[in-house]
């Protein structure tokens, strides 16, 4: 059995499937960085999207029996399962208002260096969180997971055109948001 970089994601996902153990750990290294950023990027919260990506695995070895290369392709699959989880979570949180926004972890550099760009970093993160979901779920696919417009449309199930009006009416909101920084302030 072979575990390497070639293998398919449909190859890991039988094997996996069939119970091999380097298939799950196979796809997990190449489908974790990315749905976590995703999850992320959605909710703001790294714990919440460490429970989404876990959610969002478990879900794929309980299917991964059943799965059927060519009826959909497994990273589009696996977006919309990671983007449900997330809508899940988001409305969960629309049912328990908060006052504020819960602290983020401090990941950026060092206190006494780039604290400008730590700064610019938290301004376009609250102005992405700001977004209406539709918009930010569009945001974060086509220039965070750097998914093609055709990709995107499709996990979102909305036509390309609209993807692209969620695209620019977000992209002006944040410009909008974001406006003096391109100032220079």
């Amino acid at each position: 059995m072979r575990t390497g970089v070639a293998d398919t994601d449909d190859e890991l996902v039988a094997r996996a499937g069939r119970g091999d153990p380097a298939a799950v750990r196979a796809l997990v290294a190449r489908k974790l960085p990315r749905i976590l950023a995703l999850a992320q990027r959605m909710l703001f919260d790294a714990a919440e999207a460490e429970d989404v990506a876990q959610e969002a695995f478990i879900r794929i070895w309980k299917h991964a029996p059943n799965w059927r290369p060519g009826e959909a392709k497994f990273d589009t699959w696996l977006h919309r399962v990671a983007l449900n989880l997330c809508y899940d979570r988001l409305r969960r949180r629309r049912e328990r208002p908060t006052a504020e926004t819960p602290e983020q972890e401090d990941t950026g550099p060092a206190p006494d260096r780039g604290l400008h760009a730590l700064d610019v970093g938290k301004r376009v993160n609250a102005s992405l969180q700001a977004l209406p979901p539709r918009q930010r779920e569009a945001i974060v696919l086509c220039h965070y997971q750097e998914l093609g417009n055709i990709e995107a449309a499709a996990l979102m199930q909305v036509s390309v055109e609209a993807l692209e009006s969620l695209l620019s009416r977000g992209r002006r909101a944040l410009r909008a948001a974001l406006a003096d920084l391109a100032d220079g302030g």
